[in-house]
This record gives C-alpha cells, structure tokens and sequence, in this order.
C-alpha cells in the first residue's frame, strides 16, 4: 500500500494523527528526542522530525478517502503535483529509512544553516549575539563568512557552522 505525506497545520501533528488514527487509517509520525531549548532547566522532548508533516497509509486514493483525509481538523492538504491533482505517494525505500532512523533512537540533528545573503547571529565566541549577513558560505567544511556593520564600516568574520544561527 502507498504512503503518502500529509501537510498539517503549525503544530497540529499530534491532533492530526490522533484524529486519523480515530477514522481507523494507519499513520506515522516520526519524531526524534532532542534537548528542550529552555533557559531555566534542560531534558529531552520528542518532536516531529519534520514539523508540519506526517505520513498516511492509503489501499486506495478516491474521492471519499481524499476527502475524509482533508476534513480532519489540522490538515491543510496531501501533498501531490500543483493545482490539486492527484496526489503523489512517497517512495516505500524512504519510508523504510525514516522508520529506521527513528527505531535506531540514533541522535539526529537537523542543521539549517543559513544561505549567502540571509541575516544570521553569531551565537557563539567573542562576537557573540552580534547580528550581520552571511556574503560566503562552505557547507562541506562548515565555515561561513559574516558581514557585521560596526561604525558604519563592514567587518568580515570568519566563522564556524556551530557559531552561527538563522534568524
């Protein structure tokens, strides 16, 4: 049977799972143990591995499964080709990888480094806090160049992908 992914609300993947496993359809919604980002104390939480998605088990994709899928409260859409046509199903090997992954309990970290030309934070070393713009970036070697303005001058930092954030 095909999988297919499932586009949720901002945060609603736990009622969206809920709701579909309520309507008798096999779901998976894997999520990964990462630390809490709190200031006062720090433990691990589960979160989804990919926020706003969850996959669906489907035998068949006609009107009134695609429907029924579609009215449960928190989902926006099935991912598919654009302009609402039928959707696309998700590859069983990458569905399989992604159970292993979540079955190993292997420590993921998903890095979203910032491109050339996004504002960014130094969030680590003397320059920390200092806001600039990424001009250079080598993701294989994880080094980025950061263009801070300092006095009405522009100051190139060379900088490491664990001291540098999105904003």
């Amino acid at each position: 049977m095909p999988w297919y992914a499932v586009h949720t609300r901002s945060r609603h993947e736990e009622k969206v799972h809920l709701g579909l496993m309520q309507k008798a359809f096999h779901v998976f919604l894997p999520k990964m143990e990462v630390w809490s980002k709190r200031k006062d104390r720090r433990k691990k939480i589960m979160l989804p591995m990919f926020p706003g998605y969850l996959f669906i088990e489907l035998q068949t994709m006609d009107n009134v499964t695609k429907v029924d899928v579609l009215k449960t409260f928190g989902v926006v859409r099935i991912l598919g080709k654009p302009r609402g046509s039928e959707p696309i199903p998700v590859p069983d090997a990458k569905i399989d990888a992604i159970q292993r992954i979540v079955q190993s309990k292997v420590e993921v970290q998903q890095l979203q480094y910032p491109k050339a030309g996004e504002p960014a934070r130094i969030i680590d070393g003397p320059f920390k806090g200092v806001e600039g713009v990424v001009l250079t970036t080598d993701y294989e070697r994880e080094l980025f160049v950061i263009s801070i303005e300092l006095l009405q001058r522009s100051v190139a930092i060379k900088l490491e992908g664990f001291q540098i954030s999105r904003l």
